[in-house]
C-alpha cells in the first residue's frame, strides 16, 4: 500500500474522532448554531461536520478535479439549515479554518504511528494540500452562502414591497390605496404592477389614492403617480387622488404634468362624498 493510500485510510477510520474533537473544543459562546445547548441541534451539528470530513478525506484518495463539487450537499445542506442561516457568516467560515489544525494532528499522529513512510518533503505537501482544499472549501461555500442570502434579502424586499401597496376594497367595485411612507423608484415599480394586478383580480372600476401619508413628492414620485394613473385608465379603472399638498400640485405644474382631468382631493373623505359611495 503506498503512502497516501495509507494516509486516506488512517483519515477515514477517524473521521468520527474528527468531529468530536472539533466540537469538544467549540467554543461555545459563538453566535448562533454553535453556541446551541439542544441535543437534537447539537446532533445535527455533528452529523453535518461529520459528513464535511467524510469528503475532505477523500483529498488522499486520488482527487480528481472533480473533487471539490463533491462538496456541493454539503455546502447546500449548510446554506439551507436554519440554524446556520442565523449565524453570521464570519463565524462559520472561522469553523472551517479550525478544521485544518484538526488535520495537522492528525498527520502528526500518522507521522508517530508510522514514523518512516512520509519523507520530509511529503509532510510538507500533505499540509498544504489540507490548508490550500480548506480555503477553496471556503470560498465556494462563501460564494453561495452570499449569492443565497441575497435571494433570500431580494424574496423579503420583493414581500415587504407588495405588503406596502395594500388596495382595501370598498363597495360597488371600488377600492382605497392609501400610500404611506417614501416612495423610492423600486417601490414606485411595484406600486404600479401591484395596482394593476390587484384591480384586475378584484374587478375593480374606481380606485381612490391616498397620498396623505407620503411626505415628501418629488419628480419622479409625481411622474410615476400620473403613469399609474393613466395605465389604470388602459384597463378601465378610474382614480381619484387625495391627500394632495399645494407642493404637489406645484411640482406636477413645473413638471408639465397634465393633471386636469384627473379627480384631485384635499382628503380621502372628500374624494368618497363626491363619488357617492360613503
Amino acid at each position: 500500500m503506498d503512502n497516501k493510500k495509507l494516509f486516506f485510510n488512517f483519515l477515514l477510520e477517524r473521521t468520527w474522532l474528527l468531529t468530536e474533537r472539533w466540537y469538544e473544543n467549540l467554543n461555545k459562546n459563538l453566535q448562533g448554531v454553535y453556541s446551541t445547548n439542544n441535543p437534537k441541534e447539537i446532533k445535527i451539528l455533528k452529523e453535518q461536520n461529520h459528513l464535511f470530513h467524510q469528503k475532505f478525506v477523500n483529498l488522499f484518495n486520488d482527487s480528481d478535479e472533480e473533487y471539490l463539487k463533491s462538496f456541493d450537499n454539503f455546502i447546500q445542506l449548510v446554506i439551507d439549515d436554519s440554524a446556520h442561516q442565523q449565524t453570521p457568516l464570519p463565524v462559520i467560515i472561522g469553523e472551517f479554518f479550525r478544521q485544518q489544525y484538526l488535520y495537522k494532528e492528525l498527520l502528526e499522529e500518522f507521522i508517530e504511528l508510522y514514523p518512516n513512510q512520509l519523507t520530509g518533503k511529503q509532510i510538507i505537501t500533505y499540509y498544504n494540500d489540507i490548508i490550500s482544499t480548506i480555503n477553496d472549501v471556503v470560498l465556494r461555500f462563501s460564494s453561495r452562502y452570499i449569492d443565497q442570502a441575497e435571494a433570500r434579502l431580494l424574496a423579503h424586499q420583493e414581500l415587504i414591497g407588495e405588503l406596502s401597496v395594500p388596495i382595501i376594497e370598498l363597495v360597488n367595485k371600488t377600492a382605497v390605496l392609501p400610500i404611506v411612507g417614501e416612495i423610492d423608484t423600486k417601490r414606485a415599480k411595484i406600486m404600479l404592477e401591484q395596482s394593476l394586478s390587484q384591480c384586475v383580480a378584484k374587478n375593480i372600476d374606481h380606485l381612490y389614492i391616498d397620498l396623505s401619508g407620503v411626505p415628501v413628492v418629488d419628480t419622479m414620485v409625481a411622474q410615476q403617480l400620473f403613469q399609474m394613473i393613466e395605465t389604470l385608465k388602459l384597463i378601465g379603472v378610474s382614480s381619484s387622488l387625495s391627500g394632495v399638498r399645494p407642493s404637489i400640485a406645484q411640482t406636477s405644474v413645473q413638471l408639465g404634468l397634465d393633471f386636469e382631468g384627473v379627480d384631485t382631493h384635499s382628503t380621502i373623505s372628500q374624494a368618497m362624498r363626491k363619488h357617492n359611495n360613503f
